[in-house]
């Protein structure tokens, strides 16, 4: 299940990115040359969740959320909380979402006591010798 949620966590920018940039019309507009890299990706993403969802109203309503509230990170809440039980529920949609896209920057570390980090740290990340590292909650 923590495939999905990472896979969530990728889709949703490129999704928001491409209503942010169309706003509503992301629905039924025709990739544009001129969109950059993110945004036609997000298009292409949306156009392939629309196309294999049998019941599109709710993404399409999380969409049209999303683009009247200009990036409101509770619509963005919204539209992610949409995808995510579509992929749980839709393994091979998954799948296809997954291969179109970047593989994500391989972590890479030089020098002594370096720390490669691919993805996100939450807590804290220590080297040092003899280092006290408190952390309160």
């Amino acid at each position: 299940m923590s495939d999905i949620h990472a896979l969530v966590g990728q889709i949703v920018p490129a999704v928001g990115a491409a209503v942010g940039a169309y706003g509503v019309s992301v629905l039924s507009r025709a990739e544009d040359q001129a969109a950059d890299a993110t945004v036609r990706l997000g298009q292409r993403l949306l156009d392939r969740i629309l196309r294999r969802t049998p019941d599109r109203a709710p993404i399409e309503a999380a969409v049209t959320d999303l683009a009247a509230t200009a990036g409101d990170p509770d619509a963005l809440a919204a539209l992610r909380l949409r995808l995510r039980g579509l992929l749980e529920e839709n393994p091979s949609l998954a799948a296809e979402l997954a291969a179109l896209l970047p593989a994500p920057p391989a972590a890479q570390a030089d020098g002594a006591r370096s720390v490669a980090v691919s993805g996100s740290v939450s807590g804290i990340v220590s080297t040092g010798d003899a280092a006290i590292n408190i952390q309160r909650r």
